[in-house]
């Protein structure tokens, strides 16, 4: 399937996995439409865009967890902008990893608002013009953490066990059209993950990818790409992907 002049729509576009694979689609000639929080670093992105060969780019300051903001910022978009071709919906994070029961409360809050509420409101601000206007994707970002859950992230991996859910209840609801649901789950990916989990501490976030040679943002967009440009009669239903020393979200190999 050809992207040139392809509307697509990336949450989370300021950085990691979202910016890269905002640039892996503006190499394909598609037309941008980015949202983050991060105003700063969303331009950036944005202009570094450009200079990939985007057709075009359109920026969002959006929170996803601000369901009000995210039905304005569809409902108000400039017409030449309406006909959301390709939903990414990239936005998430995890914080903290402390057992459940010495958890704090506000991280909980935090993850559930982005990870899943965030997800659901920004799919049915979008998915419903997929469906009148007959052709739509949606790509939903997973995790292996959603098929097996870890000690200290119980509450992470709920999210995204809850992101598989949604991914595939979706692609039951929208049976009879033509619009297509895909989740790309990733193992370890070196970005700002852990950076974000454990609250800025610099040493504890490098000491998660000590010893492997982790997946970078740049091959979980080459993924979402592929799904993207499959023949329009083809659905990825889902991508799983990790490191080669990795086995799932518990096991790894670390060289010594």
């Amino acid at each position: 399937m050809n992207l040139q002049g392809k509307i697509v729509f990336i949450t989370g576009s300021s950085g990691g996995i979202g910016a890269a694979t905002a640039l892996a689609f503006a190499a394909q000639g598609a037309r941008l439409l980015l949202a983050a929080r991060r105003a700063g670093k969303l331009s950036s992105v944005a202009a570094l865009a450009h200079q990939r060969g985007a057709a075009a780019v359109h920026s969002i300051h959006l929170d996803v967890r601000n369901r009000r903001a995210v039905q304005d910022s569809i409902d108000t978009l400039p017409e030449e902008w309406a006909s959301i071709d390709i939903l990414v919906n990239n936005a998430g994070l995890s914080r903290g990893l402390e057992r459940l029961y010495t958890g704090r409360i506000e991280d909980w809050e935090e993850m559930i608002d982005t990870n899943v509420k965030g997800l659901l409101y920004v799919t049915r601000a979008v998915v419903p013009g997929m469906v009148v206007r007959g052709h739509g994707h949606v790509i939903n970002l997973g995790s292996t953490a959603g098929e097996l859950t870890y000690p200290g992230g119980a509450v992470y991996c709920a999210t995204k066990a809850a992101e598989r859910s949604i991914n595939d209840g979706l692609r039951q609801d929208v049976l009879g059209t033509p619009v297509r649901v895909t989740t790309v789950d990733p193992g370890m990916v070196e970005t700002d993950f852990s950076l974000v989990r454990f609250h800025g501490d610099k040493e504890r976030a490098a000491k998660v990818y000590q010893g492997v040679k982790a997946l970078t943002p740049e091959d979980i967009a080459d993924a979402i790409v592929w799904a993207a440009t499959r023949p329009a009669h083809v659905n990825i239903a889902r991508i799983l992907l990790t490191p080669v020393q990795q086995a799932n979200s518990l096991l790894f190999h670390r060289d010594s």
